[in-house]
């Protein structure tokens, strides 16, 4: 049974950092590519970022990026998304989520098989 746990997130002043893991378990973490989306009250589900499995690209939402860093420790199971220069619209539930996802359908939720609970990230002006 996969399961993926989220940490980290929490209340933070415009302009801090937070940093989320994601601790996954139940099958091969190495084989599969892990992402970050968000949502926020009221609207859909959002990309934020990606990571493949094997080379481990890496991919991100225009809004993001520059300011969020997504990495995986295969040998620890996990995915982090270090966010930097935190603004209130970063303010959301942000859920990990694992796939044997194609680049090219990393953005879409539709590929991801497994999904976190959530954190929620809040971050005030």
């Amino acid at each position: 049974q996969v399961q993926l746990v989220e940490s980290g997130g929490g209340l933070v002043q415009a302009g801090g950092s937070l940093r989320l893991s994601c601790a996954a378990s139940g099958r091969t973490f190495s084989s599969y590519a892990m992402a970050w989306f968000r949502q926020a009250p009221g609207k859909e589900r959002e990309f934020v970022a990606a990571i493949t499995w094997s080379v481990s690209h890496t991919y991100y939402a225009n809004s993001v990026k520059g300011r969020f860093t997504i990495s995986r420790d295969d040998p620890k199971n996990t995915v982090f998304l270090q966010m930097n220069s935190l603004k209130p619209e970063d303010t959301a539930v942000y859920f990990c989520a694992q796939g044997r996802v194609p680049y090219y359908f990393i953005r879409d939720t539709e590929g991801f098989e497994y999904w976190g609970q959530g954190t929620q990230v809040t971050v005030s002006s």
